[in-house]
């Protein structure tokens, strides 16, 4: 499963869970994580990435930033990592 089809499932399951999948940019802040899942009462943060790829070191320092709000970041690059993030929301 490469990344393309990976996030097209990702979006369908939240959406069945009755959630929402947003695409996350915003311009002046570089390696912001890749989609922003709204469920009730909660906030989430996805980078999905291709099986074996692993977030770009500009990533991983947006994702430290988010921690330190109290936001961590979800990698999600496999159909188990995507089953764990689905079983937490």
């Amino acid at each position: 499963m490469d990344e393309k089809q990976l996030e097209k499932k990702f979006r369908e399951q939240v959406k069945k869970r009755g959630g929402l999948a947003l695409k996350f940019v915003s311009p002046g802040f570089r390696g912001v994580p890749d989609r922003l899942v709204l469920t009730l009462g909660n906030i989430h943060f996805v980078e999905l990435k291709a099986p074996g790829k692993k977030p770009s070191p500009i990533q991983l320092a947006a994702h430290q930033i988010f921690a330190r709000f109290g936001f961590p970041v979800w990698i999600v690059d496999s159909p188990e990592s995507l089953n764990a993030f689905l079983d937490q929301i």
